[in-house]
């Protein structure tokens, strides 16, 4: 089947909103070639269970296509339609495993060498939807705040190398409450600037107490589900001709009642947690990976106006056997390693921050919990700057948002 041939009943299976979503804009989609479409039903297909950001993008995509003139419709997607895909290709059930479909296709496009040219037509498409789709303005300056190193009481490696080229380094912060005084802090811009998965809290380990208004995502909270999770790898990892193609397809059709979530939980976030579970590579079982691959992908898909990470002590490396284990009983924590950790994720958190609209503008934080060093990157800031001047965390913060 080809999109021209698509009609209204073979989106039965959609979920209600994205069906609803796909009928308004059938007409534009009937226009796409076959090499593109299904990436993009990949992604509403998803739809009720996408953060805001992430809706308000595929919305303003569709409307972009329903605009276009069967005449500019052929010049934005004429790169897309001089792909030759074979006959499985065209006969897979592609509007209700767009997923699965893409995967197929990339490796059909590698074998016979078309992968290139698919990359360079998407990042062609990519640039011109974003010249006539700009981001919407925000509301408030982006923070991010990232803290390490806890339950390690000496370290004497100078931390924060990556970011010290870019802010200023503080050697006299003073370390009291300083956890509750960052929530506090993150709590009082979600109050302030009231927005839907808009400020979140992620934690690698136990999760503190912090305001209901912020979106948490914990390690230790997902106990019961990771162990859940590792069972049925360790299932499938014993049948027959199982490989990792298979098995990643295995995990990518998980939802949250295969693994006995709450199902009166959000169900948004749900998905998320799932998502990180399963598509994360050791999220499953290294709570510093948890918490960097939660805040990149807070970051990819809800756009956030605040982010807090906390880092937790990690178990250390063993074998994968061992580790993929859920029998483990108490698992030796490696504190230095996790700051070591922790510290090279603080820097990816700012990174990723970089990423998004207004990132010229956006402050940052990192602090090595319940000791005297952190430092801050902000418009404001000197670069490659250090002080030795006492300063608590909420002056930090001021600064960050300067």
């Amino acid at each position: 089947m080809l999109p021209r041939d698509l009609r209204a009943e073979q989106f039965v299976g959609y979920p209600p909103q994205a069906r609803k979503l796909v009928l308004a804009h059938l007409d534009a989609l009937q226009q796409l070639p076959l090499s593109f479409l299904p990436s993009l039903l990949r992604e509403v297909i998803d739809y009720d269970f996408k953060f805001p950001a992430e809706r308000n993008a595929i919305d303003r995509e569709l409307a972009n296509l329903s605009s276009l003139s069967p005449a500019q419709s052929g010049d934005w997607f004429q790169a897309f339609s001089q792909f030759s895909l074979s006959s499985a290709l065209e006969h897979f059930d592609w509007v209700n495993q767009p997923a699965q479909f893409v995967e197929q296709l990339s490796a059909y496009l590698w074998t016979t060498h078309q992968l290139d040219g698919f990359r360079k037509a998407a990042l062609v498409y990519g640039d011109r939807l974003h010249s006539v789709v700009p981001p919407d303005a925000i509301p408030v300056r982006r923070l991010g705040i990232a803290v390490i190193g806890q339950g390690v009481t000496a370290y004497d490696t100078p931390l924060f190398r990556n970011l010290r080229p870019h802010g200023a380094y503080f050697a006299r912060v003073k370390p009291d409450d300083g956890l509750e005084l960052l929530l506090n802090a993150v709590a009082a811009r979600a109050k302030a600037h009231p927005v839907a998965y808009g400020h979140w809290y992620i934690d690698g380990g136990q999760q503190a107490d912090h305001s209901p208004s912020l979106t948490c995502v914990s390690y230790q909270a997902l106990q019961p589900t990771r162990v859940a999770l590792l069972k049925k790898i360790q299932n499938e990892i014993q049948r027959p001709g199982m490989g990792p193609e298979e098995l990643r397809t295995y995990l990518a059709r998980l939802v949250p009642s295969d693994l006995e979530m709450d199902a009166a939980a959000d169900p948004v976030l749900n998905r998320f947690q799932i998502k990180l579970l399963t598509e994360g590579s050791g999220t499953q079982i290294f709570s510093t990976t948890f918490a960097q691959w939660a805040a990149r992908e807070a970051h990819r898909r809800a756009q956030p106006l605040t982010v807090l990470v906390r880092f937790a002590p990690r178990q250390r490396q063993k074998p994968m056997n061992e580790l993929l284990s859920t029998s483990q009983g108490n698992a030796e924590l490696d504190l230095t390693g996790s700051l070591m950790d922790a510290d090279m994720g603080a820097y990816y958190n700012w990174l990723n921050q970089q990423r998004l609209p207004g990132a010229e503008q956006s402050g940052f934080l990192v602090w090595f919990e319940g000791h005297s060093q952190a430092l801050v990157v902000g418009p404001s800031i000197p670069r490659g700057t250090e002080s030795t001047t006492a300063a608590d965390l909420s002056e930090l913060l001021a600064l960050a948002a300067a």
